[in-house]
């Protein structure tokens, strides 16, 4: 039978989520170990997006096959009993046998958050990007705006990116603030590699004045990583959820 988990985790002492042939700590490492103790047999799980060292998750789905006959809530309770107090499970159900947890899901959304202040925070700032200097949301979101629809992300593309075609359609970008909080809302049907990360870099940017707000449109068009701004760090970054017709 095929099981599907929703997982939340703290990814700031993680180094990432896929599984590495050095042993050093994964999400996915710690999340098959769980598993495999209720499964009492070997689990190999599939995410639906993987995510960089420092990077959290709100809802990663996962699925795996198993042989052994356990309730939703063995998988889930049972698992979390295994996991250590940064990762957990929030739910767990089983699924079709062609459901999977990256090739059905139809889009995903993702949040980046900003602390913006003068004053850095050692609590905060391990969960989101510290930008001293005062930043323009309004700019910074009209300039999202020409990120909205199908385009080539080329220019917003990490170099280690290994997908197959860099167009990809965004159905929604946001900004918004609160108090010092900036929050980026971006959902799209499939992401590129470091291209949250890349499009918040190249807005920080404008934020502060550096450029107009119609050069987020120019770093599009040209196609060019290098014309864009540089990656933001990986701890302001949260995969939130991804969307499926049947979950």
């Amino acid at each position: 039978m095929r099981i599907a988990l929703g997982v939340e985790y703290m990814g700031t002492n993680f180094h990432g989520w896929q599984l590495q042939k050095s042993g050093i700590r994964t999400v996915q490492q710690v999340v098959e170990k769980a598993l495999s103790k209720v499964a009492d047999h070997p689990v190999r799980v599939f995410c639906s997006g993987r995510t960089d060292a420092g990077v959290h998750a709100i809802e990663q789905v996962i699925h795996f096959e198993t042989h052994a006959i356990r309730e939703d809530k063995a998988w889930l309770f049972g698992g979390n009993v295994n996991l250590p107090a940064d990762v957990n499970f929030t739910w767990s159900k089983r699924v079709d046998d062609d459901f999977h947890a990256r090739f059905s899901a139809i889009a995903r959304r993702y949040n980046y958050k900003i602390h913006n202040t003068k004053v850095r925070s050692s609590i905060i700032g391990q969960h989101s990007l510290w930008e001293p200097r005062a930043l323009n949301i309004d700019d910074m979101d009209k300039a999202a705006q020409f990120l909205l629809g199908t385009h080539d992300f080329s220019a917003y593309r990490g170099s280690l990116c290994q997908a197959k075609s860099p167009i990809k359609t965004i159905e929604f970008i946001r900004l918004t603030q609160h108090s010092e909080e900036i929050l980026l809302d971006i959902k799209a049907n499939a992401f590129l590699h470091h291209m949250v990360r890349n499009i918040v870099g190249t807005l920080l940017k404008v934020g502060k004045g550096e450029r107009p707000a119609s050069w987020v449109k120019e770093v599009l068009e040209s196609k060019d990583r290098k014309q864009a701004g540089a990656t933001a760090q990986p701890q302001g970054l949260y995969f939130v959820k991804a969307f499926y017709e049947n979950l």
